[in-house]
């Protein structure tokens, strides 16, 4: 595959630096060497070097360091011009002003009001629509079987449900679910040459912008209209700010749910032997979901953090101006933290392993409760209308989409009785 980039020359792979295929061909193998390889491990980024943090402890200590910014001036290679704009994954760190690329008081007037439309209690007065949207998508797949009675759980299910639910809370009209579906889908995708990726980035600043102005003009009861209204605990937000932290919040929103659903249901038909104590109640869907983040994490790698000082970590030491990236998939197989049968799939599994899919710190993922509302209707809602569910092909021949940041399927196809 061919990724231009930058004028950077490629990491040295002969000296214990993990290479992480954009193709993700074999996510089990790459999580395996990441873990073995160390507590803080070399990583090449498409011909980028950076650290990735393996280990939960490490992990938990560094994501509260305020030495590790989200400030992309701090990335030497940046302000060097080593990295430019041609390199693919900068959309995913240079993504405009939000609460996800500023620290300290600036992140927190950017996330209160986003925090506030997602507490608990907005959450049980959504549910309802949420479990609406699924029956809805329910009689889809229903409908949508082939001649040979297998439909694609995430086309028809696991990817429009988060949409619809995210959609819902922005106020973004349904009709405009299908574009935005594809356009975040083609971001993430290693396979879309770069001018592509950056001309689409530029029309999902214009969508946003134009729902953002549309708002301002005709606020409605949605999380659109609140971010621009919002006036409390200092100055209101910029139509810059309120348009970044909608453009991460919604692909944030859905790519998380999509992979946690699917990969519960993956996970449950591979051990079938707990998917049955789940069905005849001897445990929990909200063991199902738990464990499910913690052994096939929805996002894999998370970019980027940099130093503003030297840090040292298991005996390296991250210099100042480099890039961290948090790789959750290794940290959720961490032995350390989960025991010596820590790749094994196992909803038993005693609740002081607890994980740290969704992060830790100030920038925990604000969502983290959405999604798991969404999967708690969503798995026990699937396997009640279709507890026959199987897939409709091999296990092994289920594909992962090119994407170096979610652990997302290319489809899964099932039969559903």
């Amino acid at each position: 595959m061919n990724c231009p980039h930058t004028a950077a020359a490629p990491a040295d792979r002969n000296a214990g630096v993990v290479v992480i295929d954009p193709l993700v061909q074999d996510l089990d193998g790459e999580t395996a060497r990441l873990r073995d390889a160390g507590v803080l491990v070399r990583i090449d980024l498409l011909g980028v070097p950076a650290w990735t943090v393996t280990r939960h402890a490490e992990a938990r200590r560094l994501l509260v360091d305020q030495r590790l910014v989200k400030d992309i001036d701090a990335w030497e290679p940046w302000r060097s011009g080593v990295v430019t704009r041609a390199w693919p994954l900068i959309g995913m760190i240079d993504a405009g002003r939000s609460m996800f690329t500023v620290d300290g008081a600036e992140h927190r007037r950017l996330r209160t009001k986003t925090s506030q439309a997602l507490t608990p209690r907005r959450l049980e007065a959504i549910r309802p629509a949420i479990e609406e949207f699924t029956e809805e998508l329910l009689d889809h797949l229903e409908a949508g079987r082939d001649e040979n009675g297998a439909v694609d759980l995430k086309a028809v299910f696991a990817q429009p449900l988060p949409m619809k639910v995210v959609g819902m809370l922005m106020g973004v009209d349904e009709s405009r679910h299908a574009m935005l579906t594809r356009q975040y889908k083609a971001f993430f995708s290693m396979l879309t040459p770069q001018d592509e990726r950056l001309a689409l980035l530029a029309e999902l600043d214009v969508f946003y912008t134009d729902l953002v102005r549309e708002k301002a003009a005709r606020p409605t009861d949605d999380l659109t209209s609140a971010l621009i209204l919002a006036e409390e605990g200092g100055e209101p937000l910029t139509e810059e700010e309120v348009v970044g932290n909608l453009k991460a919040m919604v692909a944030a929103g859905h790519e998380t749910t999509i992979g946690l659903v699917l990969n519960a249901v993956r996970a449950l038909l591979s051990h079938p032997g707990q998917l049955r104590m789940v069905l005849d109640g001897e445990a929990g869907w909200d063991a199902v979901i738990e464990e499910t983040l913690r052994w096939d994490t929805p996002t894999t790698h998370l970019l980027m953090r940099f130093a503003t000082e030297d840090i040292a970590v298991g005996g390296e030491v991250i210099r100042k101006g480099e890039g961290v990236v948090v790789s959750y998939r290794a940290i959720g197989r961490d032995i350390e933290q989960h025991g010596p049968d820590a790749d094994a799939f196992d909803i038993t599994r005693p609740t002081r392993n607890r994980h740290m899919t969704f992060g830790h710190g100030p920038h925990i993922c604000p969502g983290a409760a959405l999604s798991r509302v969404e999967a708690g209707i969503a798995l026990p809602a699937l396997f009640g209308r279709f507890p026959g569910l199987r897939l409709a092909v091999p296990d092994a021949e289920i594909t992962k989409l090119p994407v170096m940041t979610q652990n997302d399927m290319a489809a899964f196809p099932v039969l559903l009785d």
